[in-house]
């Protein structure tokens, strides 16, 4: 697919591209970022460069991922303030961001998750968005669930952490949650295993 920028009302969400280098190697020297992601650590320039010029094209090229960087459309600046991911792992597709230090607490995030999965749904034909993150990581699941995600629970040793194995939250949005018709029928279940 070619890389593609979304608006909303505050919002430009834009590929992340090598103008990016300075910003996404100052933001992630954040300790919140290193705690909750699997960036390397100590984030260094190198992994910066890698990233903007090695897998964000490459991501696009092969429809795996697509990265993208946000902004406020009235800044004029170009500053980052987020950074929204749509990616697909065989049959799953997942949705990942983060938040600059400085730009937490003003709903940036919620607002272009929003946007990509909108654009996932209309776009690419996605009919299930998957969030996770590492259990605990309630920063992280305040911005899926104001963004319209249902949780779904915990998947335990799910992801491989800096020091073993971590449980993962779970939560999805489908394109009903937001109002959009699926590709396909969908019959949700009567009654499931809980309780049994």
């Amino acid at each position: 697919m070619e890389p593609v920028s979304l608006t909303t009302e505050r919002l430009l969400i834009r590929p992340h591209d090598a103008r990016d280098e300075d910003a996404l190697l100052a933001a992630c020297q954040d300790p919140e970022i290193a705690r909750w992601t699997d960036f390397p650590s100590p984030y260094e320039r190198r992994h910066a460069a890698f990233y903007l010029r090695a897998l964000v094209p490459r991501g696009w090229r092969d429809d795996s991922m697509y990265h993208f960087a946000v902004e406020r459309r009235d800044d004029g600046d170009g500053a980052l303030v987020a950074s929204v991911n749509v990616h697909r792992q065989a049959d799953i597709w997942g949705i990942g961001y983060w938040t600059v230090a400085e730009h937490r607490g003003r709903g940036y995030a919620t607002e272009a998750v929003g946007a990509l999965a909108r654009w996932a749904f209309t776009e690419l034909g996605v009919q299930r968005l998957e969030w996770r993150a590492e259990a605990g990581n309630r920063g992280s699941w305040a911005v899926a669930r104001k963004a319209g995600f249902v949780w779904e629970g915990a998947l335990r040793a799910a992801q491989t952490g800096r020091d073993g194995l971590r449980d993962t939250w779970l939560g999805a949005l489908l394109p009903g949650d937001l109002g959009l018709p699926f590709a396909l029928p969908y019959g949700p279940a009567a009654d499931d295993l809980q309780g049994s």
